[in-house]
């Protein structure tokens, strides 16, 4: 592991009890908290996969998973939900908290899973905390572990929303972080070889529940929202 994936690794390790209060804090000035952004990208995690695939059970990979504060809510969506991340603590975190989930550490580069082993990989709001040299790498190793008509998902910060910008800087974990714009993640993803890339900005509105959802994707095609994700097929 290199020198900047190894301190990555100890910045994470050192908020493994603390992650969601520290990102409270961060947000405090919305008046929501990170459960709520937690519960409104799972649910368009759902939608997604189920648009995709249907109802056929799928097996599904999150890349930079943490303590796993999403597995809780996407569990019974997928047959199987593993997860990996370069931070040790959080893992073991993430083990205890969802006992019935898979999880394994990684240095930051090679996945430790062989080539087409999940249906669906995604990594949310982690690639602006990899090193801007590993991006491509990155990108190509979510390619590689996916199954022919897989599913990648990449969600981030929207550096042109104001009130993102306010939260990514209140985030002592953010300090560092090096944000990207849409069309430079669809840029990764199409040079990673996936097809039918796309991008949609979310949380336009505070997108609680089918419906808020829906008005939501409203404004899915203008660069609003305080996040957006990419997809892509392998």
């Amino acid at each position: 592991m290199n020198s900047k994936k190894h301190d990555t690794a100890e910045i994470f390790d050192s908020y493994r009890n603390n992650y969601s209060d520290t990102v409270d804090d961060a947000i405090a000035f919305t008046g929501l908290k990170t459960d709520f952004f937690t519960r409104v990208k799972a649910d368009y995690i759902v939608d997604i996969v189920r648009g995709h695939f249907g109802r056929q059970l799928v097996d599904a990979l999150d890349i930079g998973c943490g303590v796993g504060n999403y597995h809780q809510h996407l569990a019974p969506t997928f047959q199987s939900l593993s997860g990996v991340d370069i931070s040790s603590a959080c893992i073991e975190t993430a083990r205890r908290c969802n006992p019935f989930q898979s999880y394994q550490t990684y240095e930051g580069d090679r996945l430790p899973h062989p080539d087409a082993s999940f249906d669906v990989a995604f990594a949310i709001c982690v690639l602006h905390h990899v090193p801007v040299a590993d991006w491509h790498g990155f990108v190509r190793e979510m390619r590689r572990i996916l199954r022919p008509n897989g599913l990648a998902l990449i969600f981030e910060h929207n550096p042109g929303n104001p009130l993102t910008m306010r939260a990514v800087n209140n985030c002592p974990f953010d300090a560092d972080a090096v944000l990207l714009r849409a069309k430079e993640t669809e840029q990764l993803m199409e040079a990673a070889g996936f097809d039918d890339v796309a991008s949609r900005a979310i949380l336009s509105v505070p997108a609680a529940g089918q419906f808020l959802r829906a008005v939501d994707r409203l404004f899915a095609r203008l660069p609003f929202g305080a996040q957006y994700y990419v997809r892509g097929t392998a």
